[in-house]
């Protein structure tokens, strides 16, 4: 966990916002925050990896009480500038284990974020910890992407995800382990340091979703929908994410 907190430092922090584009683009959050208002129902919610309150503002705002779980000392600071501990009270540490409260009707997590534990285990022990927070019957939600390897080449290990002017993202794949880093290479005049370019990289495990399903079972969940994104839309075999919504159906 001690890298995952370097990699959301200060600086991560303060570029993570970009209102009204990207992720934070009413286009994303709204259906987002529509679907997790319907499943809170009158209940609280809580977080995990709350970050800086993409999700849990905008969804406090529709009227659901939010809580929240966060490693990074740096995004809750960030957070706390919008909102303060009495609006959305968040606990600083580890998903798999910090504990923020009782009988929640929701627990969420966004963004692919699961795939930043970098073990199976971690990642079973964060079903786990979820199942502790939720009322009998409460829910759980996963946003993860599906993994790629479909595109990969015969004999390599990477695929360029994007390409773009002053943005290059590269994946390169350990699939023994199951890891996936994502090469970051940003250069050109946009650059605010002088330099040519800057490359940051994230570490991931990637989740097959039938292994997400077992994770689940093995925390006492089960699979209730998947769609491929917040608008309902058919998961298929061709879908690059999904949305899954587990049930909690034993404590």
């Amino acid at each position: 966990m001690t890298n995952q907190q370097q990699l959301w430092d200060d600086e991560a922090a303060r570029k993570y916002d970009t209102p009204g584009e990207g992720m934070f683009a009413p286009a994303v959050l709204g259906p987002t925050v529509e679907v997790l208002s319907k499943l809170a129902g009158d209940g609280p919610a809580i977080e995990f990896a709350i970050g800086t309150g993409r999700v849990a503002i905008p969804l406090s705002e529709a009227g659901v009480r939010v809580s929240g779980i966060e490693l990074s000392h740096a995004m809750i600071s960030r957070l706390r500038e919008k909102a303060s501990e009495r609006h959305i009270p968040v606990v600083q540490g580890d998903m798999t284990e910090a504990v923020a409260g009782e009988n929640f009707s929701l627990a969420f997590l966004v963004f692919n974020t699961i795939a930043n534990l970098l073990t199976q285990d971690e990642q079973v022990r964060c079903f786990q910890n979820a199942a502790r927070h939720l009322a009998p019957g409460g829910r759980f939600v996963i946003e993860l992407w599906v993994p790629q390897l479909r595109s990969l080449p015969p004999g390599q290990g990477g695929t360029v995800e994007v390409s773009k002017p002053g943005y290059l993202l590269v994946d390169t794949y350990d699939v023994l382990h199951q890891h996936v880093i994502s090469h970051h290479v940003r250069f050109g005049p946009e650059l605010s340091d002088g330099r040519e370019s800057r490359i940051g990289r994230t570490p991931h495990r990637y989740i097959w979703p039938s292994e997400l399903d077992l994770m689940a079972r093995l925390a006492g969940f089960e699979l209730e929908s998947r769609w491929a994104d917040w608008d309902g839309s058919e998961f298929t075999g061709e879908s690059r994410s999904h949305v899954s919504v587990y049930r909690l159906t034993s404590p």
